[in-house]
């Protein structure tokens, strides 16, 4: 009896270890979600930024592309964020400075995320080292989740007529310019992943969170097929990060036509449910 009741006990404490792993596990998953946001700036209606912030509610962190460089776009991010705030849970944000290419294609990145759940750490930053060499310099940003952080770079290529990957190749020298950092490369790449600029990165442990998925919308839908080309995407270091989620949001489905989604964007957004290793 005794010898029962002892297997019995240790039973129940394997159990409750198991449960106790496995709600640490889920605790530590992070939503993270990029969006070009097609000219994010004074042009966007308040109805269109209700309709974003409905879009990228249940995320934790919201790496945004092409927020107007000009008056209004920082304050449609600002928009936005007060948007997102009224709906439940608090959200801050912080947004870059110009970025230092030509005034014709110079724009700003932003981050929101919810403070409940994420705490920016020190002060995010344009890249500084390369930024001669990238056209639109990504835009770096630390986080803590809980007791482990990460840094997302935010990125935005320039078109795909230009070459991206003569801007694409020096991110291979990235993760030594910041070796104590986690990065998580995010945004819009004008180029599929399956590109061989992205090679280097792979062979470093890097993975791409999307594989063969188009994220920019065509001009008009041609025999239900609304996706143009493969862009968007998210690099991570699998030694570091866990992907245990992905996809994307195909926005443009609440819209009678293409025409009226992008007023909106001309990109869906992308994600990723990540855990740190």
């Amino acid at each position: 009896m005794k010898s029962l009741l002892n297997n019995y006990s240790r039973k129940i404490v394997l159990l409750i270890l198991c449960i106790t792993l496995f709600s640490t596990v889920l605790s530590a998953q992070t939503k993270l979600l990029s969006w070009n946001i097609e000219n994010i700036g004074k042009s966007k209606s308040n109805q269109e930024i209700a309709f974003i912030a409905n879009t990228v509610r249940d995320f934790d962190i919201i790496a945004i592309q092409e927020v107007v460089a000009g008056y209004g776009g920082a304050q449609a991010v600002a928009r936005l964020a007060d948007e997102l705030n009224r709906k439940g849970a608090k959200w801050d944000y912080v947004i870059s400075d110009p970025t230092s290419s030509s005034a014709y294609k110079t724009e700003r990145y932003a981050y929101i995320w919810k403070t409940n759940k994420i705490k920016k750490i020190g002060q995010a930053w344009l890249e500084k080292k390369y930024n001669l060499e990238i056209d639109r310099e990504p835009y770096y940003c630390t986080f803590q989740y809980e007791n482990k952080q990460f840094t997302v770079v935010n990125f935005h290529a320039i078109t795909k007529s230009k070459q991206p990957e003569t801007e694409i190749k020096y991110f291979k020298f990235l993760p030594a310019v910041y070796p104590t950092l986690n990065l998580i490369f995010a945004g819009d790449f004008n180029c599929p992943q399956s590109h061989t600029v992205f090679n280097p990165l792979k062979k470093m442990g890097y993975r791409s969170v999307l594989i063969n998925q188009k994220t920019s919308l065509k001009r008009d839908c041609i025999m239900n097929e609304c996706l143009a080309s493969e862009y968007d995407n998210m690099f991570y270091n699998s030694a570091r990060v866990t992907v245990k989620n992905y996809g994307v949001v195909p926005f443009y489905q609440k819209f009678n036509s293409l025409k009226e989604a992008r007023t909106i964007s001309d990109h869906i957004p992308i994600w990723a449910e990540i855990v740190l290793n």
